[in-house]
């Protein structure tokens, strides 16, 4: 019996450009504030990267009417979790409280996005760069293969490309942003005009539009957002990569070109990664772990995005295994999925989504929620309550389908085959494909 997803919402739009959908659900005391900022990594432009994922922090750090620690310090006094994060397409806040505290979110969203900027000094920005390029060092530069996917997304785009440079930014530009700079990056994309605001849980509608009102409604609606600019990214030929590292055991990455977020393929793909490296019985794992025993770990994924997607794929090699290897049977694996996917693995792949999807639908706030899908799906496809729509691209697609995407997107396309290996033995890369 094929499952019936709802997620009924009404919406309203301010004076000033702000979205808001409302999702009431009363089986529970609780509700979920969360606010989309349609800025990310990709806003930004050369020589100035960092600054969304940077403002993430910033956003933490007091406004005119909540000072420095007093964001946290309040929603904790009520029982309230709240967090954030940045992509490349977009920034998203969230608050899960109980229901009778939703003003207070209401209130701290609103303060920050209207009067950030009432606080804002070089102080701050010199402490929040600090913290960002302190978290660059640990989780990227001094971290084993933390600088991989870097190197990967420099080389599948173009320098110009919104998604050549990292979300976190490059250290140069962070130590070169002027107070200038974020101010007007700030004043640019933290509008109402390009927000969405998405309430869940139990709450009643006129009365938390009223009140959304009257905390947002004074904030001026901002600039025209500019358009981002992009190129064309599209490999000429396959590229062979070598990174040496802090590394014990040489890893092997191959990322392609694949369609944007919700483009005919980009389920089939997501579905192909779980089939090829998702649970013990997947095929690159079954294969390389326990059937030859030369691969450590397995990882394959789509990832999904607004202006192109990436498919990659990571193996760990087993102390003497060679990388031509490794990628001899990774291949191989590729070939016989896009030759043959059996219907009990793609139900097994599909059952996991359709887990995942349901699951998250049991809460109405935090990451992935039903608040955080309503911006979801606006953002991406125009349509808060997508959600069943979502779910068909997986329930719907045939092993055919999935074997023509392997083979049309992943086989039939140039790569990036990055090698990352111990320092000074860079002659362990793969060079070159061999069959």
């Amino acid at each position: 019996m094929a499952l019936k997803l709802e997620l009924p919402y009404t919406t309203h739009r301010l004076s000033n450009g702000l979205r808001v959908f409302v999702h009431e659900d009363h089986s529970l005391p609780l509700a979920a504030v969360n606010l989309w900022y349609h800025v990310g990594s990709k806003d930004e432009r050369p020589g100035r990267t960092g600054f969304a994922h940077l403002f993430e922090h910033i956003m933490f750090e007091g406004s005119l009417n909540v000072p420095k620690g007093e964001f946290d310090e309040l929603l904790e006094a009520v029982g309230g979790t709240n967090n954030g994060s940045t992509s490349t397409d977009r920034t998203n806040y969230w608050e899960t409280v109980p229901s009778n505290a939703v003003e207070l979110a209401l209130f701290l969203e609103a303060d920050r996005m209207g009067w950030l900027l009432d606080t804002m000094s070089q102080d701050k920005l010199d402490a929040q760069r600090d913290v960002v390029k302190n978290e660059r060092r640990q989780s990227y530069e001094n971290r084993p293969y933390g600088l991989a996917f870097e190197t990967l997304s420099k080389a599948l785009y173009p320098p110009a490309h919104p998604y050549h440079w990292p979300i976190i930014g490059w250290m140069e530009d962070l130590d070169a942003a002027t107070l200038d700079d974020v101010i007007g990056f700030f004043r640019t994309y933290y509008t109402p005009g390009n927000a969405t605001l998405a309430i869940a849980g139990d709450v009643d509608t006129d009365r938390v539009m009223r009140e959304v009102e009257k905390q947002f409604g004074a904030i001026r609606p901002g600039q025209t957002v500019p358009a981002v600019i992009t190129p064309p990214a599209r490999l000429p030929g396959n590229v062979f990569l070598t990174l040496e590292d802090d590394v014990h055991l040489p890893r092997l990455y191959l990322a392609w070109h694949t369609p944007k977020i919700f483009e005919d393929g980009d389920a089939e793909l997501d579905v192909a990664s779980a089939i090829l490296a998702h649970g013990k019985s997947s095929r690159l794992y079954r294969r390389l772990v326990y059937q030859l025993g030369i691969a450590q770990d397995v990882d394959a994924y789509q990832d999904s995005a607004l202006l192109g997607s990436t498919f990659t794929i990571a193996v760990t090699a087993r102390p003497g295994v060679t990388i031509d290897d490794i990628a001899r049977h990774t291949f191989s694996v590729l070939r016989e999925l896009a030759h043959d996917a059996p219907v009990e693995e793609v139900l097994r792949a599909v059952r996991r989504v359709e887990t995942a999807v349901v699951g998250s639908l049991q809460c109405v706030g935090g990451f992935g929620g039903r608040a955080d899908r309503l911006n979801h799906y606006a953002f991406y496809v125009g349509e808060p309550d997508y959600v069943a729509e979502d779910l068909a691209r997986y329930t719907q697609t045939t092993p055919d389908a999935i074997s023509r995407a392997v083979q049309s997107w992943l086989l039939d396309e140039p790569f990036v085959a990055l090698t990352i290996v111990p320092r000074g033995e860079a002659d362990r890369a793969l060079q070159e494909l061999r069959s």
